[in-house]
């Protein structure tokens, strides 16, 4: 894996990014928009899936940067557990959501991915290599 220095080129990040508008999109037409609450909610915990990856890679520890990789996995099922009380009042269809469900599956085993590469990796994260190392 190359590199990255920014949480912007995270996969993970770009394709929480994409679920954020796509939630923001859905719940922004008639009836979903009038419900206050639940979008509101949905809202909040769709932009958390990516806050937290965004965070947890700033804080340049793997530890750190898998424990908010976990509170991601939360908000994505969050999400869908919002997913399903708009689909029981009638806000999407059966079309709709098996087409979200497919996008939180994905983005849930690309997290999932994330996590297993930094269990793994030998490196503890970049606020652990000290100048002396990274000359080597």
């Amino acid at each position: 894996m190359a590199t990255i220095k920014d949480f912007e080129e995270l996969i993970a990040w770009q394709k929480a990014r994409e679920l954020a508008r796509n939630i923001w999109k859905l719940t922004m037409q008639e009836p979903f928009s009038k419900d206050f609450s639940l979008r509101d909610q949905i809202h909040r915990s769709s932009g958390s899936v990516m806050d937290n990856i965004a965070e947890g890679f700033e804080r340049g520890g793997n530890k750190e940067f898998i424990h908010f990789l976990f509170i991601s996995k939360g908000s994505l099922a969050e999400v869908k557990s919002q997913l399903y009380r708009a689909i029981d009042r009638n806000y999407i269809d059966e079309e709709c959501m098996n087409g979200k469900k497919q996008q939180i599956d994905e983005l849930a085993n690309t997290i999932g991915g994330l996590i297993n590469y930094l269990k793994k990796s030998n490196i503890s994260g970049v606020k652990f290599i000290s100048e002396k190392n990274s000359k080597h």
